[in-house]
């Protein structure tokens, strides 16, 4: 036979005996209370002693030599510093105007010419003997025309045939007038000062029309071509002038005038073609020379700046060591725009402040250190 519980009758009892059950879950939670808080009362003497501890440590330990830079407010720019290279003002190719065999040539591959000066000469000959037939033409029309002038006036003949001769006037006048044109055009010459880049003319050779005489490039002023990627576009649309370094010239430094920024992208790399005017009277500036273009983005001006080796990253976290009443400070930064080996300070640093820009990798929090020396300003970053 088995027995039953007995079901308790009043609503205390129930309330007891679902307390008795109740109890080892109660228990249990309890004992799991207690473990949770027993280790975080334990982890927290635990982090309280090691900090103690380094804290005695930092203090036992002899004073690091540091240097410190005082800090205080400066300029400081983005900057993008591109490649680019050197074109030509103009680059033109001259072709022959008319037909004709070369029999002098001026010039050589790489002379300076002035606008006008010639280059080669065409045998003019035929054109000689084409103006002087047009030129007898042109005096025989217009004798003929002072005669037919006279018998209209005299009402000889009529006005239908003196038209037909006052046309014919002006019909080998334009003859007369082309065959000056061509002749005037068996002496080449340069459209433009420049240098020649390339010569096609010899002599003895027999030239058509188009055919190519030589190749000029203007270079008393130049184009320093920069390609522009396209998320740099907003900020070159303002420049006026853009500071470069040649260094094919130990490093020159010049100014270009912005002329145009391209409106499409010149290739599957998504630059924009800046170009940019520069002055060159001594030619030292020659076609193809390779620079580097500086283009300022943004000028924060009155801001704290560091070195950049001065930040130290632990834990994705940035911070700096400053000096504080003998003693090494951690200062937590929010960095800026970057200036080569100077970073802004957005956030962490004020005025005065003396940043360790020399021992602060041997530092720790609250280490006593021993001022070696305090510089400041370009001084400072070139540490």
């Amino acid at each position: 036979m088995h027995s039953k519980e007995i079901e308790p009758q009043t609503r205390r009892g129930r309330i007891v005996k679902m307390i008795w059950k109740a109890l080892p879950l109660l228990f249990l939670m309890m004992t799991v209370v207690i473990i949770i808080t027993f280790f975080s009362v334990i982890n927290a003497k635990k982090t309280k002693m090691a900090e103690a501890q380094a804290k005695a440590l930092a203090n036992e330990r002899p004073p690091t030599n540091v240097v410190l830079l005082d800090v205080q407010p400066t300029t400081i720019r983005d900057r993008i510093n591109l490649p680019g290279a050197i074109e030509p003002w103009t680059d033109l190719e001259l072709l022959a105007k008319i037909n004709g065999e070369i029999i002098e040539v001026s010039v050589i591959e790489g002379d300076k010419v002035t606008q006008g000066q010639v280059i080669a000469r065409i045998d003019p000959t035929d054109y000689q003997i084409a103006l002087d037939a047009a030129k007898a033409s042109y005096r025989m029309a217009h004798a003929n025309l002072k005669r037919f002038e006279k018998l209209f006036e005299m009402r000889l003949i009529p006005k239908s045939e003196f038209e037909k001769n006052e046309t014919q006037v002006q019909t080998t006048k334009a003859e007369m007038e082309k065959a000056e044109l061509s002749l005037s055009r068996c002496n080449i010459t340069a459209p433009m000062s420049g240098v020649i880049r390339r010569l096609d003319a010899k002599k003895g050779l027999l030239l058509s029309v188009a055919d190519p005489i030589a190749r000029i490039l203007e270079i008393d002023k130049v184009k320093a071509v920069i390609g522009i990627p396209e998320s740099d576009v907003p900020f070159v649309r303002n420049i006026d002038t853009v500071q470069l370094t040649v260094q094919a010239l130990n490093n020159l430094k010049i100014e270009g005038r912005k002329l145009v920024l391209a409106a499409s992208p010149e290739n599957i790399a998504r630059l924009y073609k800046l170009e940019l005017a520069i002055a060159n009277p001594d030619g030292m500036l020659l076609p193809g020379m390779f620079v580097r273009a500086d283009i300022v983005k943004n000028v924060a001006k009155a801001s704290m700046s560091v070195p950049l080796y001065t930040v130290i990253t632990r834990n994705q976290e940035q911070f700096v060591y400053v000096e504080k009443d003998g003693l090494a400070e951690r200062r937590p930064v929010e960095l800026g725009i970057l200036e080569e080996w100077k970073v802004q300070i957005k956030k962490g640093l004020v005025t005065g402040d003396r940043v360790i820009v020399e021992g602060h990798r041997n530092v720790e929090e609250g280490q006593r250190v021993n001022v070696v020396r305090v510089v400041s300003g370009k001084e400072g970053t070139a540490l």
